[in-house]
């Protein structure tokens, strides 16, 4: 669905920009790829690792919609990727998080109805589920913005969904990389926050492949879920330090002991399908009815149980410190 078509992505300076480019370059032919950035650094290194002559790049904040409107003319399809995504920061800097994350998301809206873009996705966070923290507060925020646009767009006009999935292994600010750095400097003992933390894990590989086929799924309106595993943080420090040796320094500022993708109190908008799960629209569109049981690629869902959750620390599927250790070698 991309050959000779044209992809904006919002943050594409990012890990998951990086890697989706290297993907496209690889496996289809587009027509262009835009990169669309506020940080010129970041745009004059990341025109280092890819000048395909598709490449675009567009200094350009989500802040800005007259900007986002002319990155976005000619365009098919837009991933919004950024955000701010600190949760510290964001409890410091609540403001700043709000313009970027909550108006931001609304720009992105604005400007693909008003160039008529084909398909939006939006990367939302695990920490946008039951939020404790301003981040998720606005990506919680913000995706209610991203399902809510397909009723703004009309029966014509863009197809909005979102993507929300946990951890990406080794992405920038994450803490493979931290840890990474601590072990070069000859640190002996892991900082851990809890020792009974659990998080959800996916690799970068996953993410972006994932997105790829949920573009091909979508109908809009829809929160696409991946089922990945979790992993248990000193597991995480054994595998990367080959010992079980940490220090607790306490639980950050709006930080989770464990993650949620899919809460309890929307159970009864889910529906499981054999590698996903989808939280439907909790508004009724009035220009269509969908059923969301069935994709576009002819993949058919279930009604998940009552008060089903899907949830870190209960997940049925959790990598095991060889598991981690061999993910070490080929992502890390």
């Amino acid at each position: 669905m991309f050959e000779n078509k044209s992809i904006l992505i919002t943050g594409g300076t990012g890990s998951f920009g990086k890697r989706f480019v290297a993907h496209l370059l690889k496996n289809h032919k587009p027509r262009k790829i835009i990169i669309y950035s506020r940080d010129e650094l970041k745009q004059f290194e990341m025109q280092q690792q890819f000048d395909a002559p598709c490449m675009r790049y567009f200094i350009g904040d989500v802040r800005d919609k007259h900007r986002l409107k002319s990155a976005m003319k000619d365009v098919d399809y837009v991933i919004h990727a950024a955000a701010l995504k600190q949760v510290p920061a964001a409890e410091y800097n609540p403001n700043e998080c709000i313009k970027t994350n909550i108006n931001g998301a609304q720009n992105v809206i604005d400007a693909a109805i008003e160039t008529d873009i084909r398909r939006v996705i939006a990367l939302s966070t695990d920490k946008a589920a039951n939020p404790v923290n301003l981040y998720g507060a606005t990506k919680l925020a913000s995706d209610k913005l991203f399902v809510a646009a397909n009723n703004i767009s009309g029966a014509t006009g863009p197809r909005f969904a979102v993507v929300r999935y946990g951890n990406v292994v080794g992405s920038r600010g994450s803490v493979v990389p931290f840890y990474r750095n601590l072990l070069a400097q000859g640190k002996t003992k892991l900082p851990v926050t809890h020792d009974e933390m659990t998080r959800f894990w996916i690799t970068l590989d996953e993410g972006v492949q994932f997105v790829i086929t949920n573009f091909q799924r979508m109908q809009g309106g829809e929160i696409f879920v991946p089922k990945i595993p979790s992993i248990r943080i000193l597991d995480l420090v054994e595998a990367m330090s080959g010992k079980r040796d940490y220090e607790i320094i306490g639980i950050r500022p709006g930080e989770k002991l464990h993650e949620v993708m899919v809460p309890e109190e929307m159970a009864h908008h889910s529906l499981e399908f054999d590698d996903h799960y989808v939280i439907t629209p909790a508004i009724k569109f009035f220009d269509k009815t969908v059923d969301y049981r069935i994709n576009k690629l002819g993949e058919k869902g279930k009604t998940v149980a009552d008060k089903f959750e899907y949830h870190s620390g209960t997940n049925p599927h959790f990598l095991t410190v060889q598991e981690l250790e061999a993910l070490d070698k080929l992502t890390f």
